[in-house]
């Protein structure tokens, strides 16, 4: 089939909707040499239009796509009625016989209507064109009540459209929530909550049994196998789609067994000239009823007839939807049903304010799956980028927009708008190539954002970052509260010696705050030593497990890191660490930061476990806190054949140095004791590796999800140059990096790189060195264990309860099972 093998060939797509519509559009933008000619026959009586936004033909919206132009014929208000695939021609409603080359099958599906008694009723009606959308206007008038049968996302929008028109509606849905297919049940509760607060009715898990008269003759109630009756005058099926797929089978090609045109990876049906795309097209055993599978399967097709080479196939869709269903955020990614024993849920919600959050992760909690959203999907565009690849924060923090990568940061392979299929870089090229400065721009050039629309933010985001790069002002501004940038903000703090977020807020900003810049705010203070990060308002601001100075679980229970500077620890202290695990039952690992994690604690346990540990001389490893963690070492040249320094006592030298310092986000680092790198010092936020004459130091490696060789900063230096680099560069990260923006990150973003941060370190380009040689001074004098402060204090002490009224009583709902001779964490149950 390809372009080169006869010229002038003739393409006729069967079906004029959206996945049509891109096929020719696709065609008209590859086909430079003009190898085909394209007839398009369409049966409804205008051309393609946008089906995602059906419901704003109500409100007088113009949902036509841009005409085709050059050679395209399109005919509309006629069907294909049969394909002789001898001949090659295909019949029309109109008895036209028209020849082709190639055809593709874009006929879409029909709406399903369950074979109840009263289906055929006057006054009932289906969801699935503008023509039925104006007959359900035009008989509505002057009805009263009516009702959708579906729950899903189209009957969702029906209902909304029935109430628009000024009818008392309600919903009818047979599973036991709403969306089932992309919602689990806690979203579907939580949405049912908004809707029904909008006054419709939801009947969810009955089965409908049938229709009944009104007094007119025209269908008058909804009446459900219970018996329960529902006043409806106008009736409105949106119960699921069926492939249409009747022209396949009149010509013998194979259909699925529930429908379905069958295809193969290039949408290629078993006659070579025969091709299928959209929802008629059944491709792996399904058939996708979104627009962005849809509109890949006609890129593929395109590619196909375009190049006989073409290794194009359809691998598969991003499923993932947002939308805003009677002003209520709805959104779903990746797979938000994974079930215990394959993955893991984080779940926030709150009825008050309306909203539920759920992300599934893998088993180990390394990688995101999926999730759900309602009532606040702003994260949406972040975290759909992030499924199937390694979280950059924790999970919890995710739920609330806590992800480390901002546009300019995400792999240039991840697909931002998944309806046009557009990947991170093909937005970077377009601005690059064609000098976009705005939104709009972008999503002209490159289609990313023009369908649902989701995607917009993460777009911005992303150009945000290439209009940066390219030296031209964005506004830098935290969040709606503050114009201005963390670094901005940092100064502002500093400077104008600001002693908490109320004092900032009503100087500098607006409002009340939110999940955005009250921790930032709060790490700003922590890093400024402006006091204890449980002291006051402080606590109010601060992430999950600052709040309990300890990392919360999937359970439920916190984890226990002491702090083990270098990771070197006396017998003593390991026997204590043994015996507090044994004391308490927790679950004890050894970590690849040379530390010992203690799992399992209850809230109302921490504090005994910090006594029995701070006693025995530990202090908090700050595991929980965006700051620094741990100093890797080797043993070097005390006991190693190869040690050139003495690595273990300068990593112990740092790791006391720069305990509990608070940053933008958590900081790791390594001294290796030659140049074998056991330590793994070029992975690190800091590392340095030993030599004949010194220590080299390595600056802003990171590990993880996008690993980064930390750069060489300075060579041979003494003890007391290391440390004063380490100090000034730690310093000027806090003061200038953006919220959760790791040194990698940051570096890269600095203006001259390295040079530049050599210039400022160094040489004093900015007489800024004293100023952070004395910051560190300040921090380095003022530092006191978190831990040990909590336990001196019986107001903070309060705080660390299940039950605020049964303050000795453990949470029932944590349970554990033993495994390799350690306690496992069971799945919380879901309470609903």
């Amino acid at each position: 089939m390809g372009a080169d093998s006869k010229p002038d060939r003739r393409l006729v797509v069967a079906g004029h909707g959206p996945a049509a519509h891109r096929l020719v559009e696709a065609l008209r933008e590859r086909d430079t040499a003009a190898a085909w000619t394209i007839t398009v026959i369409g049966e409804e009586p205008r051309a393609a239009y946008d089906r995602v936004a059906l419901t704003t033909h109500l409100e007088g919206a113009d949902l036509a796509y841009p005409a085709h132009g050059g050679e395209v014929a399109v005919h509309t208000g006629e069907r294909v009625t049969g394909i002789d695939r001898g001949a090659r021609t295909v019949t029309t409603s109109t008895g036209r016989a028209v020849p082709y080359d190639a055809l593709v099958l874009a006929t879409g599906s029909s709406p399903f209507v369950p074979p109840v008694e009263g289906r055929d009723l006057p006054g009932v009606f289906v969801y699935r064109t503008i023509d039925d959308l104006d007959a359900i206007r035009e008989y509505a008038r002057g009805k009263a009540t009516g009702a959708v049968v579906g729950g899903g996302l189209l009957g969702l929008e029906a209902a909304r459209a029935i109430q628009g028109l000024g009818l008392r509606s309600g919903v009818v849905e047979v599973a036991p929530w709403l969306m089932p297919r992309q919602l689990d049940e806690g979203g579907g509760a939580m949405l049912r909550r908004h809707i029904e607060a909008l006054g419709m009715a939801v009947h969810a898990g009955t089965p409908m049994r049938g229709l009944e008269e009104g007094e007119d003759g025209s269908v008058g109630r909804v009446v459900l196998t219970g018996g329960t009756e529902i006043d409806a005058e106008v009736v409105v099926f949106s119960a699921g789609i069926r492939p249409r797929d009747e022209l396949a089978r009149g010509c013998g090609l194979p259909v699925g067994e529930r429908g379905g045109v069958v295809v193969d990876a290039s949408c290629r049906t078993e006659d070579p000239a025969i091709w299928a795309i959209g929802e008629c097209a059944l491709i792996g055993g399904t058939v996708y009823g979104l627009v962005g599978p849809c509109f890949s399967m006609a890129e593929v097709v395109a590619d196909r007839l375009l190049s006989r080479d073409s290794t194009a196939v359809f691998g598969g869709a991003d499923m993932s939807t947002k939308l805003k269903l009677m002003g209520v955020d709805v959104a779903s990614f990746g797979d938000p049903f994974a079930g215990p024993g394959d993955a893991l849920g984080v779940t926030y919600t709150d009825p008050v304010a309306g909203v539920y959050k759920r992300l599934v992760v893998s088993d180990d909690a390394q990688t995101l799956l999926g999730g759900v959203l309602v009532g606040d999907a702003e994260s949406y565009g972040t975290l759909r980028a992030y499924v199937g690849g390694s979280l950059p924060g924790a999970p919890e923090q995710m739920l609330f927009g806590g992800t480390e990568a901002a546009g300019g940061d995400l792999p240039g392979a991840t697909v931002i708008c998944s309806c046009n299929n557009v990947t991170a870089e093909g937005i970077r090229c377009a601005i690059s190539e064609h000098s976009l400065t705005d939104v709009p721009g972008v999503k002209e050039c490159t289609r990313a954002g023009t369908s649902c629309g989701s995607c917009v933010p993460l777009v911005k985001r992303i150009l945000d970052a290439e209009l940066t790069a390219a030296g031209i002002e964005v506004s830098k501004a935290i969040c709606e509260h503050f114009d201005y940038s963390r670094a901005e903000l940092f100064d502002i703090v500093r400077a104008g010696r600001v002693a908490s977020f109320t004092q900032l807020v009503e100087e500098h900003g607006t409002g009340r705050g939110c999940d955005i810049c009250k921790p930032a705010v709060a790490s700003i203070l922590a890093s400024l030593g402006n006091g204890h990060i449980l002291a006051g308002e402080q606590a109010a601001l601060q992430d999950t497990n600052d709040h309990f100075l300890a990392n919360l679980q999937k359970n439920g229970t916190y984890s226990v890191v002491p702090r083990v500077p270098g990771g070197e620890i006396t017998p003593e202290k390991l026997i204590v660490i043994g015996e507090v695990a044994r004391d308490f039952g927790l679950y004890t690992k050894i970590t690849g930061g040379q530390r010992i994690d203690l799992f399992g604690a209850r809230v109302e346990q921490l504090p005994e476990i910090w006594r029995r540990l701070v006693d025995a001389g530990f202090e908090s490893g700050h595991a929980y806190g965006k700051a620094l963690r741990t100093v890797k070492s080797c043993v070097g040249s005390t006991w190693c054949r190869y040690g050139v320094q003495d690595s273990a006592a300068m990593a112990i030298r740092l790791e006391l140095r720069y305990r509990g310092l608070r940053a933008p986000h958590k900081l790791k680092s390594a001294v290796s004791g030659c140049a074998r790198e056991c330590a793994e010092a070029q992975s690190k936020d800091f590392g340095v590796i030993a030599t004949e004459n010194g220590w080299n130091l390595y600056l802003a490696g990171n590990g993880g999800m996008r690993p980064r060789h930390a750069d060489l900063f300075a060579t041979d230096l003494t003890d007391e140059q290391l440390v004063t680099y380490v100090d000034r560069f730690l310093m000027f990260y806090i003061r200038t990096a953006d919220r959760l923006q790791r040194t990698a990150t940051w570096l890269e973003s600095l203006d001259g790189g390295l040079d530049y941060l050599r210039e400022v370190i160094v040489d004093d380009r900015l007489g800024i060195c004293a100023d952070l040689d004395a910051a560190m001074a300040r921090h380095v004098g003022a530092y006191s264990d978190e831990w040990r402060d909590t336990l001196d204090d019986p107001e903070r002490l309060g705080r660390f309860v299940s039950f605020v009224n049964a303050p000795q009583t453990p949470d029932p709902s944590i349970a554990f099972e033993v495994e390799r001779d350690q306690i496992k964490p069971l799945p919380l149950e879901v309470k609903r």
